[in-house]
């Protein structure tokens, strides 16, 4: 049960945002990038600059109440380009996004297992053992970070005394001279380390396996008598509000897009389960907080106690969207498939959304790019249906489309280039001792293709099956006309296509194995493809914002799909099919050998908040949960909604500040999305089980 404590810092930071108030106001962005093009300053000097450029311009805030510490009060992260040089820089590579280090997992415990002293102190040790001066001049940035993050700190010391927060005062200065020891010491950490990542506009960057390098020191304080299991809840759920205050100022696609989620238990290499006691207390402060940050992705198996999806499915009745499930005994295999060492592969996490990344060893950029499913099919039955004698050509067809527009997407790419991140490198494995800045690469390098409308995608094929080669309803040039019509020349046919039974989520097994061969065909076609960096190119499920975006200049599909209208998010049914029930959606979707598109992407289900009415309820969509985990299921994520509530939501947003949602990897508040998100939700809500 939340104290009263956390209930008023949570009144504090979330509903009333006090601390809005101790905001400067905004800067020139470009401010420090027109000295660093006049002075011709390098990219990496100019990364350093602007980290310690934010560091040194922000001002403590401690309040009374809180026992850590460490609140934006700088708006602005200023750019390291001007608008001519980032002009320049794109026509000759390709800008990720923003163009920072974004969306990787850092190795945390790198620097939570000693101290930004100690860490200069070997550092300095690199410098006096090397000739190298491009080496020695970038450990030289690092060390000034780390002193700018000390000056920092120190100056939140003085705040601290000078408001009277004893706690605060204390752990930091601790944490000045020597390495955390205590649950509370590690948090303050983990929060000045988070911070400075922000700081520096290193965005999505994960929390990781926090149970994994916090459980040593909540172990420490309880064998000691620190901390009893209630006050360490209590401690973790202050740690949790920390992620609320500043996340309005952190960079993404919509509100709640911001990355910050974190990975519990999972199965290491010699397949030990890692879940602890302390990974429950997250599930239970989480439970207890009801907030968007941070987002939690549960790892399971086939070995998983059912009593661990029934706690999960309490924060799935609170319409949380989360947790996200991923499944050990697909994921691990499946990257190991793709040449991940098994020990990495192992200890994979999830990246801002759901791809699946490896912690302090990885540069992949998991969302680089997407195929349109939907797209291919609806081009194949455009160009070729009318010349396709049978169905094998037909589907042949539609393979091939699929392999020319993935090619289409590999050889429209640019080399990529990232912003330099000196502070990130001191967590990434050999980047510090190799003074190799993590933007230029690490022992994995892969790029992730996300693939949406596979549904739609699979309803077509089979319509077109179906249709024209088995029962002959219509010949394919009648079935070009009326998706090129958009129906308007058959409505009947429309109809009878958009209702039909036959769709991917009714558990048919040639829809079943429709699905399987596509995914299959999306695999192939990036297999044995290297990228600029030496990495590969990963296939997988997911949709992104690309549902939005490639739905939206979309004709009709043969499945009775409209032009223009909206895709599903992820791996999921097709918005109007008219499923069997959840059983049925389950084993469809957990058909295909999913191993092969192990970038990620879950099933997404929306469940009518009706369904969470008691212990029995709960338990029987646990069980559902397991049923998808154990068939092979890759990763599910389970959306609880009413329609009447998010149609109100719209009319009266500020009767519904608090509304959460799930949208397609991450989590938010309803009333803060822009309304084409909204519209979606609310779609795909016909579809609830």
């Amino acid at each position: 049960m939340m104290s009263e404590r956390i209930k008023d810092m949570k009144r504090f930071f979330v509903e009333e945002k006090k601390q809005k108030g101790t905001r400067k106001k905004a800067r020139d962005p470009y401010e420090l990038a027109r000295a660093f093009e006049k002075a011709r300053t390098p990219d990496v000097d100019r990364a350093a600059e602007r980290l310690c450029t934010v560091l040194d311009r922000e001002t403590p805030v401690v309040y009374p109440f809180e026992k850590i510490a460490f609140t934006r009060t700088e708006v602005t992260i200023p750019e390291i380009f001007t608008e001519s040089e980032m002009e320049t820089l794109s026509k000759k590579y390709h800008i990720h996004e923003k163009g920072d280090v974004s969306n990787i997992s850092v190795d945390y415990s790198m620097l939570l297992s000693t101290s930004f002293k100690d860490k200069i102190v070997e550092l300095e040790g690199y410098i006096a053992g090397c000739g190298d001066e491009g080496k020695k001049h970038y450990w030289t940035l690092q060390i000034r970070i780390l002193n700018s993050v000390l000056s920092l700190m120190s100056r939140y010391v003085e705040k601290a005394r000078e408001v009277g927060n004893e706690v605060v005062e204390k752990t930091v200065a601790h944490l000045l001279s020597s390495k955390p020891e205590t649950l509370l010491e590690a948090m303050q950490m983990m929060r000045i380390i988070h911070f400075t990542m922000w700081a520096g506009r290193n965005y999505h960057n994960t929390l990781g396996h926090l149970d994994r390098y916090l459980y040593p020191f909540y172990a420490h304080d309880i064998s000691k008598g620190i901390l009893s299991r209630d006050s360490a809840l209590d401690l973790l759920e202050e740690f949790f509000l920390s992620f609320n205050r500043d996340s309005d100022l952190y960079p993404g696609m919509q509100q709640g897009d911001n990355g910050q989620s974190l990975v519990l238990g999972g199965y290491d290499e010699d397949g030990n389960d890692t879940y602890s006691d302390f990974s429950e207390l997250c599930l239970l402060a989480s439970l207890d907080l009801r907030l968007i940050d941070p987002k939690i992705n549960l790892r399971v198996s086939k070995r998983t106690p059912l009593e661990r999806y029934v706690l999960g499915t309490h924060m799935t009745k609170q319409g949380l969207g989360f947790p996200q499930y991923s499944n050990d005994d697909v994921v691990i295999p499946g990257l190991e498939n793709l040449g991940y060492d098994k020990e990495d592969a192992a200890s994979y996490v999830v990246a801002a959304c759901w791809e699946f990344i490896i912690p302090g060893k990885a540069m992949d950029i998991p969302n680089l790019e997407a195929l349109s499913f939907a797209g291919a099919v609806r081009r194949a039955t455009v160009e070729n249906l009318s010349s396709s004698r049978t169905y094998d050509e037909f589907l042949a067809a539609v393979d091939k489309t699929i392999e020319e527009d993935v090619e289409k997407i590999i050889s429209s790419l640019k080399p990529v280039y990232i912003f330099p991140s000196p502070f990130l490198s001191l967590m990434m494995e050999g980047s510090t001792e190799n003074a190799k800045d993590i933007s230029l690469g690490a022992k994995y390098n892969n790029y992730g293709i996300h693939g949406s409308g596979i549904a739609t995608a699979v309803d077509s094929v089979m319509a077109v099956k179906k249709f024209v080669f088995e029962n002959g309803e219509v010949t394919g040039d009648e079935m070009i006309k009326a998706i090129e019509s958009d129906f308007e020349n058959d409505k009947i046919l429309g109809n009878r296509l958009r209702y039909d039974k036959d769709k991917f989520g009714n558990d048919t097994p040639e829809t079943n194995e429709i699905a399987d061969h596509l995914l299959s065909v999306f695999h192939s076609a990036l297999q044995g493809r290297r990228n600029d960096r030496g990495g590969i190119f990963r296939a997988g499920t997911g949709s992104a914002m690309y549902y939005i975006w490639h739905s939206a200049d979309m004709g009709a599909t043969p499945d009775g799909r409209h032009k223009g209208e909206v895709i599903p998010a992820n791996y999921s049914p097709s918005l109007f099919t008219k499923v069997n029930g959840p059983v049925s959606i389950i084993k469809s979707f957990a058909y295909p050998d999913l191993k092969k598109v192990i970038n990620g992407g879950p099933l997404t289900i929306e469940m009518h908040d009706s369904i969470f009415r008691n212990d029995e309820s709960i338990e029987k969509v646990a069980r559902l949960i397991k049923e998808y985990i154990d068939l092979g299921g890759h990763q599910l994520q389970i959306n609880t909604v009413n329609k009447d509530t998010l149609l109100d939501a719209q009319i009266h947003p500020e009767k519904y500040r608090n509304l959460i949602v799930r949208v397609w990897g991450w989590s938010g508040y309803f009333v803060e999305l822009d309304k084409c998100y909204q519209d979606h939700i609310i779609k795909r809500i016909e579809l609830t089980v």
